[in-house]
């Protein structure tokens, strides 16, 4: 696998979730698995092995000086250090934006993937990740074509999010060691920019993405960020498999970072949780029987966090109380923030990530908002489903996969409104104690391992190999 980032070394957001679980989950399959990242500058690697000292890397004149060190956690992480490339305030940027030289960053280490197929671990498939990768299948089918070293290698790329593409100005294309042919509609060419993300999708061997309903989605012109046509094109090969979560982290039953325990067979734990956590925040404890809604959110119009702002009147005079935590965009920042001012004691608010937090707004919540306008997978759908809070969500990508009838509420319509209804659902059912308690246990017994996950991976790798055993039979 290559990726940019992976649990526990450096993460942003789902995606070091995947690179960092799946492969030990493949591997207790039987899987051989090996992941490549950046050795970003601050990452602590105890225990760490250099064994490549000089891997330099060559784009026409330019020269990038790596070498590659190895951690072994279940399976072998590979990090290719460049401290002129990674040696950084930010993984992709910093508080002036994105590194204007990400297309070279990410080109290197796509170039840098190849050697390690060609030197030190020889698999049989390289699974890519988002747009930073997505020049691996792109060189091997365009520079690396006649080169027998990877004639046999099947790659998979595996989309996260449509909405990052990795666009670049034309002359970026020379930059990442490819030729003037690729840049064209057909090609690597998008609205006149370079697109690296568009190259995974057109040169891989099969593409996934992280959930069966938004591998439909991004078919579309409103999901496919001026892509669905290619997608489209590719639509047999593309496949859709639902994120796994790490139920050793996220489990009410063994959670470090709540007051109390608790499972599906004792509840009583989540209410010691709900007490803390409105202590916490502020809120009146005589609210403890009234409906307490959790969100744990990026504060971006694709979270949805503008159709909270817009009912938050409304929601103020329900009878129900909000806590809300994240960081994101200054302007909903800046909503939220006044949300907060405008309602003491019914709305509370902190601009800030912390993940223990995060824990106990799980667990001492009764519901979770996830109105998202697009959501690939979602992971805190299921992380609550499993605390036995209640998800309120859109009806869209994983969210509409994993929530059902009788576990949370969706809502289809991108408005203020139909948030509205909703949560006023699942008020009312909150009041229905036998009811509610039902639907609680019924979440918290779902099964969304990494385990599940792997599997559906181990069959697709299974078929992708077979296009190898096609392509023999049929050359002979």
């Amino acid at each position: 696998m290559v990726a940019s980032e992976a649990i526990p070394f450096a993460k942003t957001g789902g995606l070091a979730d995947v690179t960092g679980s799946l492969p030990v989950a493949l591997r207790r399959l039987g899987h051989e698995v090996a992941v490549l990242l950046p050795r970003y500058g601050g990452l602590a690697l105890p225990g760490a092995r250099r064994i490549y000292d000089s891997l330099p890397i060559f784009f026409g004149p330019a020269r990038y000086d790596c070498s590659l060190s190895t951690v072994t956690q279940d399976v072998p992480f590979y990090f290719l250090d460049c401290p002129p490339l990674y040696n950084r305030e930010g993984y992709y940027g910093d508080a002036e934006g994105d590194y204007p030289d990400n297309h070279i960053r990410f080109a290197v280490l796509s170039r840098a993937a190849l050697a390690v197929v060609r030197y030190i671990f020889r698999p049989q498939i390289i699974h890519c990740h988002d747009w930073q990768t997505a020049l691996v299948p792109t060189y091997l089918r365009t520079l690396f074509y006649c080169d027998p070293t990877f004639m046999s290698i099947k790659t998979l790329f595996t989309i996260h999010n449509l909405g990052y593409q990795g666009l670049f100005p034309k002359s970026a294309l020379h930059e990442v060691g490819l030729d003037d042919r690729l840049f064209h509609p057909d090609g690597l060419e998008f609205f006149g920019k370079l697109n690296l993300l568009k190259g995974g999708l057109i040169f891989s061997d099969f593409l996934s993405t992280v959930s069966k309903a938004y591998a439909r989605e991004i078919l579309t012109p409103e999901y496919g960020f001026g892509l669905d046509g290619v997608l489209r094109a590719r639509r047999d090969v593309l496949f859709g498999i639902l994120n796994g979560v790490d139920y050793s982290q996220w489990n009410p039953a063994t959670d470090p970072y709540i007051p109390a325990n608790y499972s599906a067979r004792d509840l009583s734990g989540k209410q010691i949780c709900k007490r803390e956590l409105m202590r916490e925040f502020e809120l009146p404890a005589s609210a403890i029987d009234r409906p307490l809604l959790g969100m744990v959110s990026r504060l971006a119009a694709q979270k949805g966090a503008d159709l909270v702002a817009a009912i938050a009147d409304d929601l103020a005079h329900e009878d129900l109380y909000l806590i809300a935590i994240g960081r994101g965009d200054a302007p909903l920042e800046e909503a939220f923030r006044k949300l907060a001012e405008d309602y003491p004691g019914r709305i509370s608010v902190r601009i800030e990530f912390d993940e223990a937090l995060a824990h106990r707004v799980e667990a001492g919540a009764d519901m979770f908002l996830m109105p998202s306008r697009y959501e690939p997978c979602g992971l805190n759908q299921i992380y609550s489903l499993r605390y036995g809070t209640v998800p309120v969500v859109r009806a869209t990508g994983g969210l509409d996969d994993t929530i059902e009838e009788g576990t949370g509420f969706k809502f289809s319509e991108y408005s203020g409104e139909a948030l509205l209804r909703a949560v006023r659902a699942a008020c009312s059912a909150y009041h229905n104690r036998e009811l509610w308690t039902a639907m609680m246990r019924r979440g918290m017994q779902l099964d969304y391992s990494w385990e599940v996950s792997a599997a559906e991976y181990s069959e697709l790798y299974q078929r992708l190999m077979g296009l190898e055993s096609l392509s023999r039979s049929m050359s002979s």
